[in-house]
């Protein structure tokens, strides 16, 4: 485990691990190699660490469908051009989500359960079992006594030589027909040539001619030494509870016949909790574990984001190499936190999330404040390696602004604001990598309810267990400042009851026994179990400031907290420990501080209690207001995405250090037309999106978050200094004329038919930039040092 003296040494400029990565969206697929590289070679220049590549719907024609030899060729290349920039390559198995295409025939194609309810009456029935859509299966049938639902319990009835034989009872009855049918689901956003039914997840023949039809071929195309990780898209299965072995498998590991019970599955039953429990498993056993041990036979991790349907658990994760969540919201139940939870148990050191998957929708609407946000939201919610959604691939000279993906953001050099991404990446550089050292402190735990929620029958489990342990546990703990993991009945097995000091049981959760005697074990070595939500702040700390979140990380000879407002108002906190280092996350730089902590909006610190050593006071002494035409015309800031302004600028000759204080910008209003996961940085900026600063032809530096503030004393002289100020826009003023857009998206709609729609694209211009920018106050900042 590394030292303090270790990170605090390599913490300005880390190592290349952490650097964040892009989804790198390929359309069609229709690639050129020369763009392969040219957008390989922006992505390395701008301090990114890598690709994910997705495979997705066509934006244009396609003369290398999905799996043909110059798709592959083309994977083959741009594996290599990233391994060349020194660039991490990871492949996602398959086209669209989830995986399946047309090698999945109906055998291994996903399938539901369905019920067809009958009342008869007293008599015989021989009832022929009619065909109904292909593949369609009747598995059992069922008569109870009564009618109009009134049945409280059934009898199986044969079906046999295609005959539902329901024998002769006395008065009105009901008859309940179980088929299993195909789902019908196809590949969501698939590319042409990738298009067919989803695969039956809980099958290892389905896993297993996937991986010979798609992911064996993709592999060894990229080489699998030049691969990073194989990857998994999150679970949307949709409807699919059944599958051909369910009868064995349930006796198998349930220890009872399912057949006879099979309606039970419409109660809330124990029969249900272990139908759900058994899908977990073949879940686990029958694709998880297949693609895992194929991956690790070739040496590549596989990452996977396990939530979602069919019916995960947080410690599903366990049989894969790398966990990956999404979703943001610090004190809320993410999917970061499914994911990070599991990482923190099971002994992962990187946990990585999908960043910015609707980030202030539009395209191009996306700012570097508001990826910084959203990326402080992942870190605090236990993530330490970002990857961006996405990079759209874009022929170079394309009409408009070229290809986009349907969602947002478009996270690529057409951004007006591009030249401010190497100091925007290597901040999150910065915070990833810091997060990656020593191990989390996460002082409390959080039980699943995982049988109440298979006892829902929902195939979900993560948004039921969500809505099961609602919105008051995680909040209450994260305001105080303490962080907790998520718990399950598997994960009580790796974990030492007598480490534990406070464990939080959902209200009315229903507990095994094995459980049970795991939470006894955490009271009898002194810890607590509090299944009283009202009862929960007694056994924390008081709560910290509104937005203020904090990560704690353990060193192996101390510990370093990372602190974040995650709100548009500036906040001040006293510093329990006493005498702090600083570690400043813009520039990596540090300082000893004892006392009270600001923050401004969106800003985060790293601080470290040393105990004792010298103070470094700070006083900012305001001059004057730089005096100039601080207003352009907003029409040419549209038609450019930039706007320059340059003045002169008289300094008097000091030995302080002189700083530019353009403001911490207004707080605003949240975009109407958002939906509540879609991110958006609450801040109205006083320097546009984003802006450089140069004093006498010499870059001082970029300003893109509050505070709105930057050092210009290495470049700057006694007297006169030309000062030039380089703001930069977003591309939604192009996206709104973008006369192309719409007339590409009918044109492959009808010629390969609907498979998406773009996202919040009419309002694109709502947003107009007007170019002003606030008048920057020239501070002195006076540095003084005082004994602790």
């Amino acid at each position: 485990m590394p030292t303090v003296d270790d990170v605090r040494r390599q913490f300005a400029e880390p190592p290349p691990d952490g650097r964040p990565m892009m989804r790198w969206w390929w359309f069609g697929p229709a690639v050129d190699q020369r763009e392969l590289r040219r957008q390989l070679e922006a992505m390395a220049a701008a301090g990114l660490g890598g690709v994910e590549v997705a495979f997705v719907y066509p934006m244009s024609s396609v003369d290398a469908p999905f799996g043909s030899d110059k798709f592959l060729q083309d994977v083959g290349f741009a594996a290599r051009t990233a391994r060349e920039l020194g660039l991490r390559f990871d492949l996602t198995l398959g086209s669209g989500w989830s995986f399946g295409g047309g090698h999945i025939g109906p055998a291994l194609a996903a399938r539901r359960l369905t019920w067809d309810r009958r009342e008869i009456g007293g008599e015989a029935y021989d009832v022929p079992v009619v065909a109904g859509w292909p593949g369609d299966e009747v598995v059992a049938a069922f008569v109870g006594a009564g009618s109009a639902g009134l049945p409280t319990s059934y009898d199986e009835v044969a079906v046999s030589n295609g005959m539902i034989r329901v024998p002769a009872g006395n008065g009105p009855r009901e008859v309940l027909i179980a088929t299993s049918r195909l789902t019908g689901q196809n590949v969501k956003r698939a590319a042409a040539g990738a298009e067919g039914p989803v695969l039956d997840h809980y099958s290892r023949a389905a896993a297993e001619e996937h991986i010979r039809s798609v992911a064996e071929p993709l592999l060894a195309a990229a080489t699998p030494e030049l691969v990073g990780s194989v990857f998994c898209d999150s679970l949307e299965v949709y409807q699919a509870d059944w599958t051909p072995s369910i009868f064995e498998e349930f006796a198998r590991r349930r220890g009872y016949e399912l057949r006879p019970r099979l309606w039970e599955l419409r109660t809330e039953s124990q029969v249900r909790i272990d139908f759900y429990r058994t899908l977990s498993e073949l879940y686990e056993d029958n694709f998880v574990t297949v693609f895992q041990r194929w991956a690790a036979a070739h040496d590549v991790p596989f990452r996977i984001q396990s939530y979602g349907e069919p019916p995960a658990t947080m410690s599903s994760y366990r049989h894969a190499d790398l966990f990956e969540g999404e979703g943001w919201g610090w004190t809320r139940l993410p999917e970061t936190r499914w994911a990070s939870s599991a990482a923190s148990i099971y002994g992962r050191s990187v946990v990585s999330a999908e960043a910015w998957t609707w980030v202030h929708s539009p395209s191009f609407r996306a700012t570097p404040l508001d990826l910084k946000g959203e990326a402080h939201e992942h870190f605090l919610s236990g993530v330490n390696q970002l990857i961006g959604h996405g990079w759209p691939y874009s022929p170079s000279g394309e009409p408009g602004l070229g290809w986009i993906f349907y969602a947002a953001g478009a996270l690529d050099d057409r951004n007006p604001w591009w030249p401010v991404a190497p100091d925007l990446f290597g901040y999150l550089h910065r915070l990833s990598w810091l997060l990656q050292q020593g191990t989390p402190v996460r002082p409390v735990k959080v039980y699943v309810p995982a049988a109440d929620a298979y006892a829902t029958g929902s195939l979900n489990l993560y948004r039921t267990v969500r809505r099961l342990i609602g919105t008051d546990i995680p909040r209450t703990i994260r305001e105080s400042g303490l962080d907790f993991d998520l718990i399950d009945d598997d994960a009580i097995g790796v974990i030492d009851p007598a480490g534990v000091s406070l464990v939080v049981v959902p209200p009315s959760a229903t507990v095994p026994a094995d459980t049970r005697r795991w939470l006894d074990a955490v009271v009898a070595a002194g810890g607590v179990v509090v299944d009283d939500v009202a009862e929960l702040p007694d056994q924390l700390p008081e709560r910290l400031p509104d937005d203020v979140g904090v990560v704690h990380r353990r060193l192996d000879d101390g510990d370093v907290y990372f602190v974040a407002n995650t709100g548009n108002q500036m906040r001040t906190f006293s510093c329990d420990a006493g005498v702090v280092e600083l570690w400043d996350t813009a520039t990596g730089a540090t300082r000893v501080s004892s006392g009270s902590v600001t923050l401004h909006p969106y800003q985060a610190v790293v601080l470290v209690p040393v105990g004792d050593g010298e103070e470094r006071l700070v006083a900012d002494v305001p001059l004057r207001t730089v005096e100039g035409s601080w207003q352009v015309d907003p029409a040419r800031l549209a038609a450019t995405g930039s706007a320059s302004y340059e003045v002169e600028l008289e300094l008097p000759a000091v030995d302080d250090r002189i700083v530019l204080d353009f403001g911490d910008g207004a707080p605003a209003e949240r975009d109407s037309y958002l939906p509540e996961h879609s991110y958006q940085a609450l801040i109205s900026s006083p320097v546009g999106v984003a802006a450089e600063v140069w004093v006498n032809g010499t870059r001082c530096g970029t300003l893109w978050a509050p505070p709105y503030r930057i050092d210009i004393t290495d470049a700057a002289r006694a007297g006169s200094n030309s000062l030039l100020i380089v703001v930069y826009s977003t591309a939604t003023s192009a996206l709104a004329a973008d006369q192309h857009l719409p007339e590409l998206v009918e044109s492959v709609t009808a010629r390969f038919g609907r498979r998406f729609d773009l996202q919040d694209v009419d309002h694109a211009a709502d947003f107009e930039d007007s170019g002003r920018i606030e008048p920057p106050a020239i501070v002195l900042r006076q540095l003084g040092k005082r004994g602790s």
